[in-house]
């Protein structure tokens, strides 16, 4: 399984790197991870896109630790422990993994085949495409400082896409849950100075990782800063110093580079302007194969609409299965699909390395 960080603010392609795949879906939470499971199973190559850095969608990003009790046959699930139970799940099927990657434009090369661009260095080329993109992309919520646009993805960066990048840099950390905790432990010492900043003194995190950070304040490994961060000083979108707020003072701290992470909203993104037939900001689509009205692109998950839809993660497991019936038809228009159950295939079972 191979996972793709990319470099921030790329925006050319000089020497883009042109990935042939059947099939590329653009979601990785629980309704595309088992979708790979699905299109595996009729011998469908799959990669996956999307915008966070880790497979799980809502489930890992928006409540990790939140009891989920509708999945059939297990009374009671945490979105985390869902999202390692498929992971663990398509792993025979070694999809391919290329997170905190947005897609820009989807585009038809011909009748059979599909291109699509991303933010990264990389073009797809693909016959199938299925949009698992939930209620769509998530995008970060920006914090209300002036200006903040010119500093961003040059100096104010919302996610992390190369560690690497941020060695030896003095770095404000802005925020108190799970991401901004978990960055503080990555790249403190990596940097040169890091500076940890939070309205309160109390963290929403998980207990392990708020105990190790709280270390790491006590000992005087990193700095604590209680406030917000009111304005931002610098030439040219590069950072110099953050002014940061509190009911009481004010104090400059001097800084290269601010990590935002005030947590994440959904947005349709760069999907409305693909060509798809929309209602209500979702992808209509054909409930008996999940197709859009575009050849060979399908839409399954909360994306999608039609009468009777119901926003479950159960319903979009379904509409996956369906899903993968009419991909192959596209991917092997010569091969005859005979349909079998993992329970009796000897075929099947093979495949998922499990014994007859």
């Amino acid at each position: 399984m191979i996972i793709d960080f990319v470099e921030d603010g790329i925006v050319g392609r000089m020497n883009p790197e042109i990935i042939e795949t059947d099939c590329l879906i653009i979601g990785a939470g629980p309704v595309g991870l088992f979708a790979v499971f699905e299109l595996g199973l009729l011998d469908i190559k799959c990669d996956v896109i999307d915008i966070l850095d880790r497979p799980g969608g809502q489930c890992a990003e928006l409540y990790p630790d939140k009891p989920i009790y509708d999945i059939p046959g297990i009374p009671e699930i945490s979105g985390d422990d869902l999202t390692k139970s498929l992971m663990k799940q398509i792993k025979p099927f070694q999809p391919e993994f290329h997170l905190s990657t947005i897609v820009n434009e989807l585009k038809k090369i011909n009748d059979d085949l599909w291109e699509v661009i991303t933010d990264s260095e990389k073009i797809f080329h693909t016959k199938v495409v299925v949009i698992a993109a939930g209620g769509g992309s998530f995008q970060p919520k920006k914090p209300p400082i002036d200006a903040i646009d010119d500093y961003e993805g040059k100096s104010v960066f919302y996610s992390i896409k190369n560690i690497e990048k941020f060695e030896n840099k003095e770095i404000a950390i802005v925020g108190g849950g799970d991401s901004a905790l978990d960055w503080v432990l990555a790249l403190y010492e990596k940097s040169k100075k890091l500076t940890l900043i939070h309205r309160r003194k109390d963290f929403r995190a998980a207990p392990d990782t708020v105990n190790k950070v709280l270390e790491l304040i006590e000992n005087g490994s990193i700095n604590f800063q209680l406030g917000q961060v009111k304005k931002l000083k610098g030439n040219e979108g590069i950072l110099e110093s953050i002014v940061c707020k509190n009911i009481d003072d004010e104090k400059e701290i001097k800084c290269d580079v601010m990590l935002p992470f005030f947590g994440l909203t959904m947005k349709l993104g760069p999907i409305a302007d693909w060509g798809l037939n929309l209602e209500l900001n979702l992808i209509k689509v054909n409930t008996e194969t999940f197709e859009t009205n575009q050849k060979g692109i399908f839409a399954i998950g909360d994306i999608n609409y039609y009468p009777g839809k119901l926003k479950l993660i159960l319903c979009g497991f379904h509409e996956g299965a369906l899903m993968a019936q009419k991909a192959h038809k596209y991917i092997f228009p010569d091969k005859k699909l005979i349909f079998q159950y993992t329970t009796s295939s000897t075929k099947l079972k093979k495949k998922l390395g499990v014994s007859s």
